[in-house]
């Protein structure tokens, strides 16, 4: 049977940076910042929009002092070797901005009741010097042809900061096997509002290419998601294999209210159906600090395909 879904609406009310992964045994889990910033929870359903209704279970809380003390944001789950994995970005309370990627593991059958240890921060290559020394957050993880590859946004400069994707392979679920490769950078014009940001990057298989969407700009209503493709045999680490959409492929819609749509993920149901989960507002003005407010919402929306077999993202 087809799951009806309430798609381009608020579905989840302030979940930023959502993520829905769908495990072997069919079930659905959600994880998403919280609103306070100060720890990771999970929910489980038996079908994608159960999740709205679903018990919200904290697996994790932040520490009181030192690393992983502020900012808690932007959680994946992975099953990865058999065993879970949560990845996510957090602080220091006495240096809110020193933002670095950590792992969490659970070796246990079910996330929401198991054990979860600490495995630090995410480790660069052996012969790296420059993986995960300054501002680095929203890691994902995704597997090609054997290979387990992880992306992130990291922050460079010789002056003011620019947020980078960064891509390399994994030697173990906490490791990189391979020094960064620079993948994109803020290049348009629309990756430069307000900041110069490329962050929030998640990976889509299909149909022989690799569509890596990603968000840009800063997180009020000029946030938009942009995309890089590449065939998926390919040099996943050579940067010329991917190719950077000229325009952004998703934008803020005022005749729909929904403002600064940005870091997705992506999910297939049953039905073969590609959904794509992301998060935005309703309004155009916000109170304070976009990064503080909370309306953000997590939204549904049903990936198309052209006659090439490129994604297309519409809220028709």
């Amino acid at each position: 049977m087809k799951e009806e879904l309430k798609l381009n609406q608020p579905w989840i009310l302030q979940r930023a940076d959502p993520y829905v992964y769908r495990h072997t045994d069919g079930k659905y889990y959600f994880t998403a910042s919280l609103p306070e910033y100060d720890g990771i929870a999970l929910r489980c359903s038996d079908t994608l929009d159960g999740l709205a209704q679903a018990e919200e279970v904290r697996i994790w809380n932040k520490h009181e002092s030192g690393i992983m003390s502020f900012h808690i944001w932007a959680p994946e789950l992975h099953y990865m070797n058999g065993n879970w994995y949560v990845y996510f970005a957090g602080s220091d309370k006495d240096d809110i901005w020193a933002l670095r990627p950590y792992v969490l593991e659970c070796t246990d059958e079910d996330p929401l009741t198991g054990t979860w240890t600490e495995k630090g921060m995410m480790q660069a290559a052996d012969d790296d010097a420059f993986s995960f020394v300054d501002f680095s957050l929203d890691g994902t993880v995704f597997e090609n042809r054997g290979e387990y590859y992880y992306v992130w946004a990291e922050k460079v400069s010789v002056g003011k900061k620019i947020s980078n994707l960064y891509i390399a392979k994994m030697e173990t679920p906490w490791k990189l096997k391979t020094a960064q490769v620079l993948l994109t950078t803020p290049t348009y014009d629309w990756e430069r509002v307000g900041f110069w940001v490329n962050e929030g990057p998640f990976a889509l298989k299909r149909n022989g290419k690799i569509f890596l969407t990603f968000s840009a700009s800063e997180t009020g209503i000029d946030y938009c998601v942009g995309l890089l493709t590449a065939d998926d045999d390919a040099d996943l680490l050579d940067p010329a294999s991917w190719k950077k959409s000229r325009q952004p492929v998703l934008c803020s819609d005022a005749s729909r209210r929904i403002y600064g749509p940005g870091h997705n993920c992506f999910v297939q149901l049953p039905d073969g159906r590609d959904i794509m989960v992301y998060h935005a507002r309703t309004e155009t003005e916000i109170v304070g600090d976009p990064l503080y407010n909370p309306n953000r919402h997590a939204m549904l929306m049903e990936v198309k395909w052209d006659a090439d077999g490129c994604p297309v993202f519409s809220y028709e």
